[in-house]
């Protein structure tokens, strides 16, 4: 995992979801690739997805369940877990995470 990401263009204006419980900001990369950079707070949410995503956690800790799956999955900084697209995701977090959303 990478510590910094350079040459790059971030929008200003955050993403906002779930009432402020998931914060986070866009990030644009030079070869077209996008990647969201945020945080989300200690809460129970349900996240859609359209294009599969790898979840990076850089601190925190949460459980989550794949749409489909019946277990639940522990995670926490310096893990990552990926999504299917079109799909969904149930997240617990236990600790605010800091994550970084790549999308594949």
């Amino acid at each position: 995992m990478t510590t910094q990401f350079d040459q790059v263009s971030v929008i200003k204006q955050a993403n906002i979801y779930f009432d402020g419980k998931c914060v986070s900001h866009t990030v644009l990369f030079a070869d077209g690739s996008k990647k969201t950079i945020g945080v989300i707070f200690p809460s129970s949410l349900v996240f859609n997805t359209g294009a599969a995503e790898i979840m990076e956690l850089n601190a925190g800790k949460c459980r989550i369940r794949i749409n489909g799956e019946q277990a639940w999955a522990s995670y926490e900084g310096g893990q990552q877990f990926t999504v299917p697209a079109n799909s969904s995701f149930d997240i617990e977090t236990l600790e605010t995470l800091d994550y970084v959303c790549h999308f594949i």
